[in-house]
């Protein structure tokens, strides 16, 4: 199991009293397989992603990642987790607009002490996986907003991490190249054998996915398990 939450809770202030974004949420994840988290805005599916992500610590319960819980780790030691352990792709890609699809994804090795060649190998490895081998040499305004989101996928994966988190990452793209974006999405998290988490509000996408999970008022639950036929 690359990650497991359990029991976790998450309040924040609102006035005089505290507002629950996730009551006792439970949710395991294995290697390989991609679980959606759907939900109307304000059900708590972003906090649900931010703990997941260790960037936020939960009022109780515990984040596991490979076996090892997260609890009572230093700023520093999360920080290098999710360094090593998580990738992360956010809504909007976000991408450095001076440097080229392949120098977003080594920027991320330098940053892990990787040597430039075998950084360049690994980008160029998941551009292709991807689709954009053909693409590396490009800067971000040199790509449509579905070759940014891949480019930005790519990147996320780019220090093999065991999990894998997306937030929303069709909410910018017209449905043919959402349902692309969600197949290469699926396609890598077998691939590549991360845990995936997925978090969006568009249930059309989600018909190969391994898991779904709805969240409401914060409280989960899980109305069906699938397996992908990928």
């Amino acid at each position: 199991m690359s990650l497991k939450l359990t029991d976790i809770t998450l309040t924040y202030p609102d006035g005089d009293t505290r507002l629950t974004a996730l009551d006792q949420v439970s949710l395991e994840v294995p290697r390989g397989s991609l679980t959606a988290v759907v939900g109307p805005s304000g059900s708590g599916k972003s906090s649900l992603l931010a703990v997941a992500a260790t960037l936020i610590t939960p009022d109780s319960g515990t984040v596991t990642i490979d076996g090892a819980s997260t609890t009572g780790l230093t700023r520093g030691e999360l920080t290098e987790q999710r360094r090593h352990k998580i990738g992360i792709v956010f809504q909007q890609p976000n991408l450095l607009p001076s440097l080229t699809a392949a120098e977003q994804l080594q920027v991320m090795a330098g940053i892990d002490g990787r040597k430039p060649r075998t950084a360049r190998s690994r980008a160029m490895e998941l551009l292709d996986a991807v689709g954009l081998a053909d693409q590396s040499g490009r800067r971000p305004h040199q790509l449509s907003g579905g070759q940014r989101q891949r480019v930005n996928i790519a990147r996320a994966l780019m220090n093999d991490p065991s999990v894998l988190l997306v937030d929303e990452p069709t909410s910018a793209l017209d449905h043919e190249h959402g349902a692309a974006v969600i197949d290469l999405i699926t396609r890598l998290t077998h691939q590549q054998a991360t845990a995936t988490v997925l978090v969006t509000h568009d249930r059309a996408y989600l018909t190969d996915v391994d898991q779904i999970a709805e969240v409401h008022d914060g409280r989960l639950r899980i109305p069906a398990m699938k397996r992908c036929s990928a």
